[in-house]
């Protein structure tokens, strides 16, 4: 494709984009100009860039957002203006943003800055929350489907029972209540096995019942890949053959995890490696209320709301751990 056929392009499909990054080809894709200067999509490394052309008397864009880099490069004797994100887990939303300043920058004809500055206050709402299910919980439900698909295909279990010990969207202390443990799932998109763990009674088992902590690594599939729509609709197509009269119950849940059925939905995700399956014991980093009722009452009784990150990264996996977990693949 010319660089003329592609003069007034703005938008860059997410499709072409996911394309790139799971197969690794770098590209630069032309994104118009505004006046002479060349404004450029670029995929390279995992990662995607917008490259502005910077005039001879354009001051340079700065900005106090953490998950936004901006620099100045040279590329073929032009000076250039690099936005990119510090987060990699949000380069799809990132993207959003980049054909947003494109186009203010080419149909409205404004300056990079003017273009970046009115996109962030147009988008400050999402900005504070992100612009369809945070990630976080879009990627924590694509994992407890995963399992619950797991549990469901044992012999010792069905999809009845599976769904059943599903407990986690209804607010209990752990995603899943089978008849012998307990199971946590955290899931990530990181290169490192690193989970948030909300509240001293996550990573607590319940007095008599083992617990187990499943970690999960996704990464973006390409067309390959599986949406989570697709890992609903999968999961409903399994309980509408083995248990239909369950499939209301598994719709409420999604539901109230969060899920609906018109929202935007088109990041493809794949195991990035292997499950780990961990015992939770005294070899787990984790914070419980034993720590914490060593405090004095009245300092406990301030502490309100406990939250922190826990690193599993190169922690062996657990040598006797139940079967029903020895086949998680995403639904």
């Amino acid at each position: 494709m010319t660089e003329g056929a592609e003069a007034q392009k703005t938008h860059l499909a997410w499709s072409d984009v996911e394309y790139y990054l799971h197969s690794g080809q770098d590209a630069t894709i032309p994104l118009g100009s505004v006046g002479q200067l060349r404004i450029d999509y670029v995929v390279a490394h995992e990662d995607i860039a917008l490259h502005v052309e910077t005039g001879p008397h354009q001051r340079t864009l700065r900005t106090t957002i953490p998950a936004i880099g901006i620099d100045q490069i040279h590329e073929g004797g032009r000076r250039m203006t690099r936005l990119r994100t510090t987060e990699p887990a949000l380069l799809r939303d990132f993207h959003d943003l980049l054909c947003a300043i494109t186009e203010r920058m080419v149909v409205n004809h404004r300056s990079l800055e003017q273009a970046f500055m009115e996109t962030v206050r147009a988008w400050s709402a999402l900005l504070d929350g992100p612009r369809s299910l945070q990630l976080e919980i879009r990627l924590g439900l694509i994992g407890e489907l995963a399992v619950l698909r797991s549990v469901a295909a044992q012999p010792d279990y069905d999809w009845s029972t599976a769904l059943e010990a599903w407990v986690g969207p209804e607010g209990e202390e752990h995603d899943f209540a089978l008849p012998l443990f307990d199971l946590e799932v955290k899931t990530t998109a990181s290169e490192q096995r690193r989970h948030t763990i909300h509240g001293t009674g996550q990573l607590s088992p319940t007095t008599g019942r083992p617990l187990w902590l499943v970690s999960l690594q996704l990464t973006r599939g390409g067309s390959a890949g599986r949406t989570l729509s697709q890992c609903v609709a999968a999961v409903r197509e399994q309980l509408a053959e083995h248990a239909p009269a369950h499939v209301a119950r598994f719709l409420a849940r999604v539901a109230r995890a969060g899920w609906r059925a018109e929202l935007p939905d088109d990041e493809r995700w794949s195991l990035r490696s292997e499950p780990l399956v961990l015992a939770v014991d005294g070899s787990l980093p984790r914070l419980d209320e034993t720590m914490l009722s060593a405090l004095p009452g009245e300092l406990r009784a301030r502490l309100a709301d406990v939250r922190y990150r826990i690193d599993v990264t190169g922690l062996p996996a657990a040598d006797t751990a139940p079967i029903a977990l020895s086949d998680i693949q995403l639904p």
